[in-house]
């Protein structure tokens, strides 16, 4: 069993930043890929950023410039450094880990508003 925490969500102003962080613990023996997906109200879960285990990154067009996806093997975390947000970035966000299976988180609430 692999076991995906996630924390840091809340609520921001527009403009302002927040940092989420994603700990995996459990029967690992590789992560491969680690990753955001966000989920807004009435909408369909959406890819937000990737990053392999090699570091190389893959961040979708609506958060390019913004958002930066890193990790830290040593922890088995993924980290997702949200800046500039915007009220369109409010959703529920996952993180995933590539383990020969996808794992998931159970989600962060993410809320920008004034």
């Amino acid at each position: 069993q692999v076991q995906l925490v996630e924390s840091g969500g809340g609520l921001v102003q527009p403009g302002g930043s927040l940092r989420l962080s994603c700990a995996a613990s459990g029967r690992i023996v590789t992560i491969y890929d680690m990753g955001w997906f966000r989920q807004a109200p009435g909408k369909q879960r959406e890819f937000v950023a990737g990053i392999t285990r090699e570091g190389d990154t893959n961040p979708a067009d609506a958060v390019k410039g913004r958002f930066t996806i890193s990790r830290d093997d040593a922890s088995n975390t993924v980290y997702l450094q949200m800046n500039s947000l915007k009220p369109e970035d409010t959703a529920v966000y996952y993180c995933y880990a590539d383990v020969g299976w996808r794992a998931w988180g159970q989600g962060t609430q993410v809320t920008v508003s004034s």
